[in-house]
């Protein structure tokens, strides 16, 4: 095997212990998706699920990723780049096969053949012992049986945020000394146990619908889906390891969803250099609502532009059970920072036309989704601007989010199908 395939096989051992998700080899299309986006959130690069499935040899491509693809990969994971990440696995003998410039000619000296005889034997029986390791590492590994393993949780209040989940589970029949508990898909979210405990307890800042995970020697043996509301409308500004949250009557005023620049400044939260992003988040049981047939209005603004805030971005989330829709707005001139998602169906300003998303803040601007049988059209000030035709899988809606860049208001939320008949002016 190239060295450059035992590091991209690294790469993606990497990617299943750090992800959560288990052996990639039964990813499906919908967890490439999902991680192209957590590596934009990340990374603030794009990298396009379709190409992350060629990467993982799920769709046939003859070609080398591209230095810029193995940068930002590696970047995820938390390295300063893909060459940092290649020479902590393979040593400098062996050459990674990363686009490099035209070398100088250099003139042949007779005396450097003995070393790189040496240097050609030396790679030889390093690539030998380390596939040789894999291999015996693969015949000792333990066999797991998901069957062996409880696990379920029970949140202490019934929605509301932050909220306390008490997780019981039985893992004693791990062959290993810990297993670990992750709370949702993000790897940080997870926590080491001793395999003969029976309880532990975490905290959920935001409002989804998870699937926590019990895992045993890099597997998922055992999930469950995990319903967090936020009991209404919640006005939070993102911060970490905490965000900020409000009261709802503090984002409340004239008929609308606003959580002033003064009110931020409040609780000492400076919006230069770097503005923070406000969220209204609202998660909850809509009813028998569904990705695929729905309608969807809403009249927004972004109300800060100063400094690293120019762009004004925003996005607008319909939360779906597994899934997820969101469509981004922002200032004309910052349209190729866009990423546009629907349930399933993606596409980046960085290689698509999304030019309509360009919007004038400086007044309210109005965004409407018509989704039925298949096919959606996104209304912005009431005129077609995209259709998406393909891709839509069917999920049941269960949030409703604003994000906005700074601060940003709503005049109202409208969500339909014909059962039910969600309407909030505020």
């Amino acid at each position: 095997m190239p060295a450059q395939a035992l590091l991209i096989t690294e790469l993606i051992k990497q990617y299943e212990a750090f992800t959560g998700w288990g052996d990639s080899s039964n990813w499906k299309n919908q967890d490439f998706i999902n991680l192209s986006e957590k590596i934009r959130e990340k990374t603030g690069a794009s990298i396009s699920h379709v190409t992350l499935k060629r990467i993982w040899g799920k769709v046939k491509y003859d070609s080398l990723p591209n230095t810029y693809t193995m940068d930002t990969l590696a970047q995820f994971l938390g390295y300063e780049n893909f060459r940092v990440f290649s020479m902590r696995f393979v040593p400098a003998d062996i050459p990674v096969n990363l686009p490099q410039p035209k070398p100088r000619p250099v003139k042949k000296q007779f005396r450097s053949m003995p070393y790189a005889l040496g240097a050609l034997t030396l790679t030889g029986i390093l690539l030998v012992v380390i596939m040789a390791s894999r291999t015996e590492h693969s015949k000792t590994t333990p066999a797991i049986n998901p069957k062996d393993y409880t696990f379920s949780s029970k949140k202490v209040i019934t929605s509301g945020l932050p909220n306390s989940v008490v997780f019981d589970f039985d893992a004693s029949k791990s062959p290993y000394d810990s297993v670990a508990i992750q709370q949702s898909w993000d790897r940080h979210l997870r926590v080491n146990v001793s395999k003969n405990d029976r309880q532990h307890t975490s905290i959920y800042y935001f409002p989804d619908f998870y699937y926590a995970k019990l895992i045993v020697g890099g597997k998922i043996v055992k999930q469950h889906e995990l319903f967090v509301e936020s009991n209404g409308w919640l006005p939070v500004v993102e911060k970490q390891p905490v965000p900020v949250y409000y009261e709802i009557r503090d984002a409340l005023g004239d008929g609308k969803l606003s959580l002033s620049p003064e009110k931020i400044k409040e609780r000492n939260i400076a919006l230069q250099p770097a503005p923070p992003f406000v969220v209204y988040t609202n998660v909850s049981d809509y009813g028998e609502i569904y990705s695929d047939d729905f309608t969807f209005e809403t009249f927004v603004k972004n109300n800060y532009n100063e400094g690293a805030a120019a762009c004004r971005l925003s996005t607008v989330y319909i939360l779906c059970k597994g899934t997820a829709i969101w469509i981004p707005l922002s200032t004309k001139g910052c349209v190729s920072d866009l990423d546009m998602y629907f349930a399933g169906y993606e596409a980046s300003g960085k290689k698509h036309d999304l030019s309509a998303f360009g919007v004038d803040f400086e007044k309210y601007v109005s965004l409407k989704i018509e989704s039925h049988n298949g096919k959606a059209l996104i209304f912005i000030d009431n005129k077609p601007i995209y259709t998406v035709n393909k891709g839509i899988s069917r999920a049941k809606i269960i949030g409703i989010v604003f994000r906005f860049q700074g601060t940003g208001s709503v005049d109202y939320v409208r969500l339909k199908n014909g059962k039910v008949n969600y309407d909030d002016e505020f």
